[in-house]
């Protein structure tokens, strides 16, 4: 009866001979276009890693430190140092250095394409018709799928891997600014036409301070969708703190399999509690060099 149904009912759609042509036809007509992406991302990405591994690591220590000390407080700058001082004992410091400047690289280009899309969603409900199901499909879609295509159109190595981790970390930083701008109370929009602001002015002007909170939630998680994805596109030769992750599932090595991944945990904290920080506008905060003065005025109170 199955084999019956199957043979009478059911339609062969060839979907993948369809992707296949698809892919086919961009491969034929959009060369330039590929290429000229792949040099952008290329030149980004590649100068962002090395800056950061040109970078001396007691800079980006004391950084960190003072950037944790004034936007969450001094348990987290402790934390960052103690976690730096542990990714430079397992001799990652390099690989660190990288995956960070392909997460900054990818997430650059996650909230350029994704927070204009935001807009023109919060703007018009015939692109947020349109857009919204492309961002289900977008977030739906298993994380090892991106790779595919990625490699198709651009080979193996840090580029693929950050086209990639840029497709799969975009859509809560659309979301997320189509939130904040239609949350924005419409009195105080009311406000600003009243007082003769256009489109533009409300929407710099108004519409995006107040939605600061929620937009800032979306930058926060691209950051982490893209450290994650980061450490998938090691596959494909993206290199990072992904590779000993990689090696260690290869080659059952568990040491250096948790050591990446430690590794992998502490960037993350760092960065998830850093971009935390400016989405809490109900906190007032001091300024860096105020609260290194408090800190240590707190040290020769006791």
């Amino acid at each position: 009866m199955g084999a019956a149904f199957q043979d009478y009912f059911v339609l062969d759609l060839h979907i993948g001979e369809g992707f296949t042509a698809i892919v086919n036809f961009m491969q034929a007509h959009f060369d330039l276009f590929f290429v000229a992406i792949s040099n952008t991302i290329s030149f980004v990405a590649d100068n962002l890693t090395a800056f950061f591994n040109y970078l001396p690591p007691e800079l980006v220590f004391g950084v960190l430190a003072i950037l944790a000390l004034w936007r969450v407080g001094w348990k987290f700058a402790l934390f960052v140092l103690v976690g730096l001082y542990v990714v430079i004992g397992m001799d990652l410091w390099s690989e660190s250095m990288d995956t960070l400047g392909l997460v900054i690289a990818a997430t650059l280009a996650a909230l350029g394409i994704g927070l204009p899309i935001g807009v023109l969603m919060a703007k018009s409900e015939i692109v947020s018709t349109i857009v919204r199901p492309v961002l289900d499909f977008m977030q739906t879609l298993p994380a090892f799928v991106y790779l595919i295509p990625a490699v198709i159109f651009f080979g193996t190595g840090r580029v693929p891997g950050t086209i990639a981790t840029v497709i799969f970390s975009m859509p809560p930083a659309v979301r997320l600014m189509n939130l904040g701008i239609r949350q924005v109370p419409r009195e105080n929009v009311e406000a600003g036409r009243a007082f003769g602001c256009n489109q533009m002015q409300l929407l710099f002007k108004v519409e995006l301070p107040l939605a600061m909170p929620t937009i800032m939630a979306g930058v926060n998680q691209t950051i982490m969708l893209a450290l994650s994805m980061v450490v998938i596109a090691s596959m494909i030769g993206a290199g990072g703190l992904g590779d000993p992750v990689l090696a260690g599932i290869q080659q059952l090595r568990l040491g250096v399999g948790f050591e990446g991944g430690l590794g992998v945990v502490i960037l993350a904290i760092i960065l998830d509690r850093l971009t935390q920080s400016f989405a809490s506008p109900d906190r007032t905060r001091a300024g860096p060099m105020t609260r290194i003065k408090q800190f240590f005025s707190r040290g020769d109170a006791q």
